[in-house]
This record gives C-alpha cells, structure tokens and sequence, in this order.
C-alpha cells in the first residue's frame, strides 16, 4: 500500500506534456552513482546515532548533577547537528537510496522518522511531490517555502499580504516556523494523503508518546523536555535555513507550467551550497542540491563524487555561508524581471 500512496502522489503531480526535454548525453552518467554501499550506510548510521545518544546521556547527567543549564544548551547545539545529519539520512530512506531493500529504508525511515518528530510515509508523500513540482509556478505549496509572485502579493487581501510578510520574517520563518512544523504540524496528516500516509502519523506518534513516557519514567518531564526541545528546535532552524537556501536564492529559476523545464528546474532551480567540511559532515552533502534534484536515488555520500566527476554540474555559482545570508533579503518572484526581489 506504501507503493501505491506514492505512485499516486508522484502520478498526480507530473509535469504537463512537453515539459521534458531531451537530455543530454552526460546525464545519463548519474545512473553510476545510485548504487548504495550497505557497508557506508551502515556506518553512517553508526557515526550518528552513537554519538547523538552519548550527547543525550551526558545532557541529563549534566542536568541531574546541578550543572549550569548553558552546559546542556552547548551540548544541545551539538545534538541538533547530529539530528540534522539524522535527518538526511531520514531523507534517503524516503527516497530509497540508503538501502538496496525497500524494507530497510522503511524500517529505518520509521526509526529515524520518530528521532526527528517526522512521519516516514507523510512526509514521503508530500516531499515526493515537491520533487516532480518545485520551481513550476503552477504548482506551489508541496513542500517547499510559501513563495508569491509580485503580482500575487500586489493583489493580496490586508490579511493575506500581512500573513505573507509575517510568515517570510527570519523570526517566524526560521524560529517560530521550526517548533510549529516538528512540533505540531508533523502530528497530522496532510489534507489530500491516503490511509497508509495517515496511518504513519499515527504510528510516529504512538512512537514518539511512548519514547516520551518511558523518559518520564527513568529522567522525569523536566529534564526530558529541558533537552529535547532546545535539540528538536535547533536542529529544526537548521534544516528550515538549509531547506531556505536550496530554492531560494539570486538567479533561481521559476517558470510557468506550459513553460517549465525538469532539468533546468535542478540545475537552476536548485542551489549548490558550498559549506566547509564539518558543516558538509553535519548536513549529510545535502548543499550539493542540485545534483540530489538531479539524481534523488544517488545517497547522501555519492553526491559530491557525482560532482566532482560531471563537468556540467559546475556551471552554476556556488553558495557560501557569507553568500547565502543575503538570501533572507529575497521574498517574492518577480514574473517579469524572472528573479527574486525583496518586498516593494
């Protein structure tokens, strides 16, 4: 049934006729780098999660023995860059490319997916559909950043353009926006999802209540919730930033669906995010993003390989860590100048 709530998903959201072009010949290279290796998969799985609950053990020490809270907040910031790199790992199982078997990546998408507050199969089913519709104007609103055009914001109701503007602030989008999607928006199924996508909610859920009752048990609420929220909220800003930065971004391509192109959609419509090697670590070489739009089946640790052997994947500019912080300045799309711009 997994299968089928998927197919649906991507079935439904397929681009209109015309909107493929013919590839051209390097393309077909990216099948050589979809092969997982169980062994680094494994390992990956072994370097995060090890660590992640050796960090957990040491924050409740730190809490029960009467130390200063900063000392857990700095362990914190540690643990949220672990559950970060959980969740691309979180992320290749939903695209079945950390292990050959679909029952691994279920298996482990499932055990991931209550590490990181997220439900396995909805979330599949709605970031399945972003793939097949981001950067088409047409079809917005599967998850990705609520994007207007200038003539939309323009046009908007006193409501509409104050709730666009509020959502689009740093504080909100980045800081609020991260406790309300893992916290709550997580715990309920999306509005068009089938059974099996509503059912993971529930599932994760049950997950996530009984890891938090057997915490009460052995630590009690106060230090379960001083741990696990400063994590689950750093971690989320984290992702919600890079997530931010993927698609959002001077010179990022948009186009209208009669118009829209899949390959210029990953070569343009998606970033290459250029970040030093311990960050590249933590965020599980997600920043090479436009060769993950490229090739999703290609695991999180074959895509800078990818890079690095295609020549036409270094067309595009990167992003750094100093480049991207003006992208926060970037809120709607401008149709006739086809960029980002700030407000009017």
């Amino acid at each position: 049934m997994a299968g089928q709530g998927t197919s649906s998903a991507v079935n439904q959201a397929q681009p209109a006729p015309g909107a493929v072009r013919r590839l051209p010949a390097w393309h077909a290279s990216l099948a050589a780098y979809r092969e997982p290796s169980i062994g680094k998969s494994g390992w990956q799985l072994l370097n995060t999660l090890l660590p992640y609950g050796i960090l957990w053990f040491l924050m409740i020490r730190s809490i029960q023995s009467g130390y200063p809270y900063a000392l857990t907040l700095a362990l914190a910031v540690v643990a949220a860059a672990l559950l970060v790199r959980l969740f691309i790992l979180f992320h290749d199982c939903v695209h079945g490319s950390l292990f050959r078997a679909k029952g691994a990546n279920t298996f482990f998408g499932y055990l991931l997916g209550m590490l990181v507050f997220t439900p396995f199969e909805d979330w599949r089913f709605s970031h399945l559909r972003h793939h097949v519709s981001y950067a088409n104007l047409d079809t917005r609103g599967y998850g990705d950043i609520w994007t207007m055009t200038r003539t939309e914001f323009e046009h908007a109701s006193k409501w509409g353009w104050f709730a666009y503007r509020l959502y689009r602030s740093p504080v909100v989008l980045l800081g609020l926006g991260a406790l309300f999607s893992f916290l709550l928006r997580f715990r309920l199924p999306g509005k068009t999802t089938t059974r099996i996508e509503r059912a993971s909610v529930l599932f994760t859920n049950l997950l996530i209540f009984g890891v938090m009752l057997i915490a009460a048990r052995f630590i009690g609420w106060r230090t379960y919730l001083l741990i696990q929220l400063p994590v689950i909220w750093f971690a989320g800003m984290a992702g919600i930033w890079l997530f931010y930065v993927q698609h959002q971004f001077a010179g990022v391509y948009w186009a209208r669906k009669q118009d829209w192109e899949a390959l210029r959609a990953a070569l343009e419509g998606s970033s290459f995010y250029q970040l030093p090697a311990v960050l590249r670590w933590f965020s599980g070489n997600i920043g090479y993003h436009h060769v993950h739009h490229l090739g999703p089946r290609i695991p999180n640790y074959r895509l800078r390989e990818c890079y690095e052997a295609l020549p036409a994947l270094h067309a595009r500019p990167p992003l750094t860590l100093r480049t991207s912080l003006a992208t926060i300045r970037l809120k709607i799309w401008d149709e006739d100048r086809k960029e980002m711009v700030g407000f009017p």
